[in-house]
């Protein structure tokens, strides 16, 4: 699975690209034979089924591939968050996962500090505290970790101290072959322009995005993600609630879709719903069927 996509060659060969559009039949018969995209399913989605005990984070990839047909998931620490140094616990989802044939993409992170922390003191130790994350994830069959950039100060100083704290976070994650990607998720980190000065500020080809749907605040949605996805290893879904039809009332997904589809990306989706009106799972079903109906429509 490659991660490190050069999209600036995809782009400049790519008419698809400048228009934003993927046409139906102009793909080759080799391409139609693979999925625009892939699904998966991020833990988030059943939080309140976990906090509540109603399902256990060890059987989380086996109720993911029995329930919803999902063979790749996008974990979330806070179920194990005293667990990343547990050679045995973290082995024993691996093998988990691994007997039910799911697949892991990225650990979400939360609750280690501030990466782009003014105080350099802090920011160093929210560096050391993410790094036992890394290494959990690496075990576990991850590619990444989802790290979030929060920071204070003005415009360009919070840009300086989040690359400060991301380049030295993914200096190390780099020498296990790991990568170190931004979610859009409050604060500067929901303006794409700043967000992708960050990365442009790094310089680091294992540190990226992890676009979501969702997480711009006031920001143009469809713009942010158009911004953060040359940088894109992973893309988040982000769903609340749907129409009659099954789309999501909030966010157009063929015209986001689209968007994800021109930057050359065609890795994993990964399901978030955060609704209130439907189930968990069923509104991790309805937000499946919505990309795959997409999907079919962009084909």
């Amino acid at each position: 699975m490659t991660h490190l996509i050069d999209r600036r060659d995809f782009l400049a060969g790519s008419s698809l690209a400048i228009t934003g559009l993927t046409v139906p039949g102009l793909l080759s018969a080799a391409d139609k034979k693979k999925p625009l995209y892939k699904i998966s399913l991020t833990q988030y989605s059943l939080h309140r089924m976990i906090g509540s005990g109603k399902l256990d984070n060890m059987d989380f990839t086996s109720f993911t591939k029995k329930e919803f047909g999902i063979a790749a998931v996008e974990y979330w620490n806070r179920p194990f968050f005293g667990k990343a140094k547990d050679k045995a616990y973290i082995g024993q989802m691996r093998k988990r996962a691994d007997d039910v044939g799911v697949g892991a993409t990225v650990i979400l992170i939360d609750g280690e500090g501030n990466l782009g922390d003014p105080d350099a003191a802090k920011r160093k130790n929210s560096v050391e505290r993410h790094k036992k994350w890394v290494e959990a994830a690496r075990k576990l069959g991850c590619h990444s970790i989802r790290v979030n950039a929060r920071s204070k100060g003005s415009y360009q100083e919070q840009l300086k101290l989040a690359a400060d704290g991301l380049r030295m976070l993914s200096e190390f994650a780099a020498t296990i072959k790991m990568n170190v990607i931004v979610e859009n998720h409050g604060g500067l980190s929901s303006n794409g322009k700043w967000l992708s000065a960050v990365m442009k500020s790094v310089k680091l080809k294992n540190c990226g995005t992890l676009p979501d749907f969702g997480n711009f605040g006031s920001y143009d949605r469809y713009l942010g993600v158009r911004e953060l996805m040359p940088f894109a290893k992973s893309v988040s879904a982000k769903s609340h609630d749907f129409d009659k039809q099954g789309n999501e009332t909030r966010t157009d997904f063929v015209k986001m879709m689209k968007i994800v589809v021109a930057a050359g990306y065609s890795d994993y989706v990964g399901i978030e719903y955060e609704g209130g009106k439907l189930s968990e799972v069923a509104g991790v079903h309805a937000t499946k069927k919505l990309l795959l109906k997409v999907r079919e429509t962009l084909s």
